[in-house]
């Protein structure tokens, strides 16, 4: 496996001004946002419903010479919850300009054992949580005329892969995939971006059960072009380009940051 690489924390200011809402900010792929948004110079605020992890992050981003704002808990899947959510930071920060919809939970079963509440489950944790986000986010994303929301789908929404029992997580990003592109379309007008980043195997704590299945990474690597599997830096160094003024002609599009696995 790959070395973490120092430039993973590399500071700059390609954020510098904007305030981006990063959900699922306690851990994995929404940790690892949240910190390089706030090393690149955004102001953000990092939503979970663990109110411990996300502090974990916030202690980390201090011990780097950083600051974040945390809002937790906040149950993303209560519509109330998120409006609250949402009006304190607007009346705490005064605007929006970046949303990272990376909360999710989802049950991992073949069909046999996936019961209809754990396709529920996951459903509503990948798609309602994103749908009740962006919309109550939507007026004040508008208002910052460069707007952009940064929602995740997966390999698993292109393709399955051998060994992975992931019915409901491969409907639920298929869904966000194609919901996103709507939002693409809906948001064009007031200069709104909405874009996807597709991982493939990162590690984090809610891959690590699937990870040690005995074969499960040789696997992964049969289809990874790179020889390694990803870490939560990797797909956050592309939602920094997405949500940056870099990407101002970048809407409606999908980025597979997956080691090519997708590819053949």
């Amino acid at each position: 496996m790959a070395k973490k690489s120092k430039f993973n924390q590399q500071k700059g200011q390609r954020l510098a001004g904007k305030v981006a809402l990063v959900t699922g900010a306690g851990s994995g792929i929404g940790k690892g946002c949240a910190l390089m948004f706030a090393r690149q110079g955004a102001r953000v605020i990092a939503c979970d419903i663990d109110q411990d992890s996300v502090i974990d992050t916030q202690n980390k981003a201090k011990t780097e010479g950083l600051s974040m704002y945390v809002m937790a808990p906040v149950n993303l899947l209560d519509e109330t919850d998120v409006n609250a959510m949402m009006m304190r930071l607007v009346n705490q920060h005064k605007k929006l300009d970046i949303v990272v919809n990376a909360a999710a939970t989802a049950v991992f079963k073949w069909i046999e054992d996936l019961s209809y509440a754990d396709w529920q489950l996951t459903l509503k944790a990948e798609i309602d949580s994103v749908f009740l986000v962006c919309k109550a986010a939507w007026p004040y994303l508008k208002q910052s005329n460069a707007g952009s929301i940064i929602n995740f789908a997966s390999a698993n929404a292109y393709v399955a892969f051998d060994g992975s029992p992931a019915l409901a997580h491969c409907a639920g990003k298929g869904g966000v995939l194609a919901m996103t592109r709507q939002l693409a379309m809906e948001g064009g007008p007031f200069g709104l971006r909405a874009n996807t980043i597709a991982p493939g195997m990162i590690v984090t704590g809610a891959t690590k059960p699937v990870l040690e299945q005995e074969g499960f990474v040789d696997k992964v690597m049969a289809k990874n072009m790179l020889k390694r599997l990803g870490q939560p830096a990797d797909i956050a160094w592309c939602a920094v380009y997405l949500a940056s003024d870099e990407a101002s002609f970048v809407t409606g599009a999908d980025f597979s940051v997956d080691a090519g696995a997708i590819a053949w």
